[in-house]
């Protein structure tokens, strides 16, 4: 849809990076905890996600002595919080489903912290189920259309093992089973391609448009979630038009 963009596509051209460090740090170390603890190993090449969480840390310039200390929480080396992962579902602003992944110590305080945000913001917390079938769990990897041309780009991420691709404004989006994720990202970034965002990500099956006031409420409300401290990620099937950002 010319002049629009999903919102997973124009998240990270949000100018909020370096104000946030501090709370962009905290989150990938809990993921790296969480990854070395539930998958099994503190040795990156037996733990993809651990692999991942990783390159996410460095491509942050997090320092490797902080790495470390986070795997080693996670392997149970060294003595660090307990947390536990939970997926919350709800709604937003015109029935926008909202996913919510956080990871907790003190679930009964995240849980009441997320209804008075949602509650606070218009929108509001569901049941388990009540949202989750609206998405699709997929791998994501958005490139500048400048970085390649899009026979080339299509050629060279299909070779790699992705399922598709799609042109939204200035990117292209690469979608990938999660088990091929991986292998289709370092075929890439070997190629020379720097994406601007790669994660396995919740896909929305369909979006709901929103415009105007509606659209600036919503986006408040997303980066309200977004910024609570127990927040890992959060995923929204909404579309705007960017013009309405600024």
């Amino acid at each position: 849809m010319s002049g629009h963009s999903k919102w997973h596509t124009i998240k990270h051209k949000k100018s909020l990076l370096d104000a946030r460090r501090g709370k962009i740090f905290t989150k990938l170390i809990r993921e790296i905890t969480v990854a070395a603890r539930v998958g099994g190993s503190g040795d990156p090449s037996m733990n993809p996600r651990l692999r991942k969480a990783i390159a996410d840390a460095k491509a942050q310039n997090m320092p490797n002595e902080t790495i470390e200390r986070a795997i080693k929480r996670g392997t149970g080396e060294l003595e660090g919080e307990s947390y536990e992962e939970i997926t919350y579902e709800g709604y937003g602003i015109g029935g926008v489903a909202l996913l919510i992944e956080t990871m907790t110590d003190n679930r009964n305080r995240t849980v009441a912290e997320l209804r008075h945000l949602l509650t606070k913001h218009g929108g509001s917390l569901g049941e388990a189920g009540s949202v989750a079938w609206m998405f699709e769990k997929k791998g994501l990897i958005v490139v500048e259309k400048s970085q390649k041309s899009e026979e080339e780009l299509l050629e060279l991420a299909i070779e790699a093992g992705a399922d598709d691709m799609k042109t939204e404004e200035d990117v292209y989006e690469i979608y990938t089973s999660p088990e091929n994720f991986e292998a289709v990202e370092e075929a890439i970034r070997k190629a020379g391609i720097k994406p601007q965002m790669a994660e396995v990500s919740m896909i929305p099956k369909t979006y709901i448009k929103l415009e105007g006031e509606d659209a600036k409420r919503m986006i408040k409300l997303y980066e309200a979630i977004e910024d609570h401290d127990d927040v890992q990620k959060v995923y929204a099937n909404f579309e705007i038009d960017e013009s309405r950002l600024d």
